[in-house]
């Protein structure tokens, strides 16, 4: 009889199994979540009638875009802001110039310190008393990129104090200036410490942007609670909002994994 030669698993083919199993229990959990959604009675053709409107598929009345196309445009320029103003305020903090440092802490303990609904209300209702006044979308994105943009500071000075203080002399030694230390040795490898935690925020900030709904913008919670009461379908209108900003949410996610894999690969990081 032939000895048995055991056969050696390959890295390839440990990562299809682990993949075929979570999508095995991602499918059997979500026909659960389905199955117990069908027992309520809902009213599909209603959430198929208002679908296209809560999708941005058409303007509102006014001509401007609205429901998830405005709570993607809220975020995207939210995003766009927040990161800016983080990257000040990170290297503020980490600022030996104590007017430079105590600017940064002083906006970071503020925002981080005040709910961000009192913000929002703060901008759209008390700036215009000074004199100021903005509309509902830039007071929309204003407050959402002030609030996350103190939050994401923290994490971007993090990042940056991960890396070894012995790339940024190593640099220096070879004579590299000072913008391509920080482009081409610090933010590689703080990326790799940052974006975790800030896909983590940016997915939190597009669920957070439903608070423009407060100044009249037609985004996608305002018209899933517009919906729901001239309907008197409150449930299904409110599933179809909260299954939009699931899906939005694992785009997001998506997105910060491919990232997260091609900073990671001098780190082994694992591909999933």
């Amino acid at each position: 009889m032939a000895p048995i030669v055991a056969r050696p698993v390959t890295p390839h083919r440990l990562r299809f199994d682990f993949r075929r199993r979570v999508w095995t229990t991602w499918a059997l959990l979500l026909a659960i979540l389905l199955g117990g959604l069908y027992q309520l009675g809902l009213d599909f053709a209603l959430i198929r009638a208002k679908l296209p409107f809560m999708l941005g598929l058409h303007l509102s009345p006014n001509g401007f875009v609205q429901g998830v196309a405005l709570t993607l445009l809220v975020t995207a320029i939210s995003m766009v802001f927040a990161v800016g103003l983080a990257v000040l305020t990170a290297l503020g903090r980490l600022s030996r110039n104590p007017v430079a440092f105590a600017l940064a802490t002083f906006y970071a303990s503020f925002f981080r310190g005040t709910p961000l609904l009192v913000q929002v209300l703060l901008i759209y209702l008390a700036l215009p008393q000074f004199g100021i006044i903005l509309s509902a979308l830039t007071s929309g994105v204003m407050a959402l990129s002030l609030n996350y943009a103190a939050y994401l500071a923290e994490t971007i000075r993090a990042g940056i104090l991960s890396v070894p203080r012995g790339q940024r002399e190593a640099a220096m030694t070879l004579g590299l200036p000072p913008l391509l230390i920080a482009f081409k040795i610090i933010a590689p490898q703080a990326a790799r410490v940052i974006i975790p935690p800030a896909g983590a925020q940016f997915v939190s900030m597009l669920k957070d942007s439903s608070l423009v709904s407060l100044m009249g913008l037609w985004e996608l919670n305002f018209l899933a609670q517009s919906y729901g009461r001239s309907t008197y379908h409150y449930m299904e209108m409110l599933l179809t909002a909260a299954f939009i900003y699931w899906l939005l949410s694992i785009l997001f996610e998506l997105v910060q994994h491919r990232l997260e894999v091609r900073f990671g690969r001098a780190y082994g990081a694992p591909r999933r």
